[in-house]
């Protein structure tokens, strides 16, 4: 009898054990079902903010400055700010958006890879909607248009060029991976220069004669003879032959962004005169060094 109440008590201790045993595995799997879930959380899209890439360095979309003065933007991990138009446009956006604008500083040909990435939420540095582009990421609708122009040494022999023939055996540039190379092909006779980085880059190979031209837009060609009084803007009776989304400047965005509907709305809102009022104060304020 004595035996058999002693295995009784065994088994009964067994089966604690093993009820045990299984609460604790429970817990422990919703523990970690609940851990899981917060490392979901943890990477979901930050909607308070919205980041930004662009090159600021290129004057009058964007520069780099070293102060908030004209509604300058603090650059992310910098002591330095962003200004022009881009990043009064990229304010609107993210007010439109109800989040805190981020302005990040990138090399213009990481600006796609970031975004991406998700580095960045948007990519607003006067970047033409081409094909190529599209092939890779959407855009919004256009919140600038513009045309080609060619940036010369003031004073100089092609400072009086009407036409693209008026090239023919000059030096010619342009920034590296934008339309604005492939056009320089139009132009008969032309020596056509290695691609460089940036505008800065240009600006000063022009003024050293390294180059004799750049090609580049409207915008960046009032800034450049504005900052220096070495150069001049030609603008072409009869000039390069270039589709409208060559000359267009739009938000880019990841495929498939949820954030495209909003921002094409408040683009749209933006006036024509506002956007040429925009682009005005960023010639007028762009720093002499851009």
């Amino acid at each position: 009898m004595r035996k058999k109440f002693i295995s009784i008590m065994v088994l009964s201790l067994i089966g604690l054990f093993i009820l045990g045993g299984c609460a604790a595995e429970d817990e422990s799997k919703t523990n970690g079902e609940e851990a899981g879930d917060g490392e979901e959380t943890e990477n979901v899209e930050n909607t308070d903010t919205f980041k930004v890439g662009l090159e600021a360095g290129y004057a009058p979309f964007n520069w780099t400055q070293l102060d908030d003065a004209n509604g300058g933007v603090p650059i992310q991990g910098s002591k330095e700010f962003a200004g022009g138009y881009d990043v009064q446009i990229a304010k609107k956006i993210a007010d439109g958006l109800g989040r805190e604008l981020e302005i990040v500083k990138i090399g213009w040909d990481g600006l796609v890879p970031s975004l991406n990435s998700g580095m960045v939420d948007a990519i607003i540095a006067g970047m033409s909607p081409t094909a190529e582009r599209k092939e890779s990421i959407d855009f919004s609708e256009n919140y600038y248009n513009s045309d080609l122009v060619m940036v010369v040494k003031k004073g100089g022999e092609y400072e009086d060029a009407k036409v693209l023939d008026d090239f023919s055996g000059a030096n010619i540039t342009a920034q590296l991976n934008t339309f604005h190379y492939s056009v320089i092909d139009q132009i008969d006779g032309v020596n056509k220069d290695t691609a460089m980085s940036d505008f800065p880059a240009m600006r000063v190979a022009l003024e050293s004669g390294i180059i004799d031209g750049y090609v580049s837009e409207r915008p960046e060609g009032v800034s450049a003879s504005a900052a220096n009084d070495n150069f001049y803007m030609v603008e072409f009776e009869e000039g390069f032959e270039a589709s409208e989304e060559d000359t267009a400047v739009a938000v880019g965005l990841k495929k498939g962004s949820d954030l495209i509907d909003d921002i094409n709305e408040i683009v749209e809102e933006i006036s024509q005169e506002e956007r040429q009022e925009i682009m005005d104060d960023a010639i007028l304020n762009q720093p002499s060094a851009n």
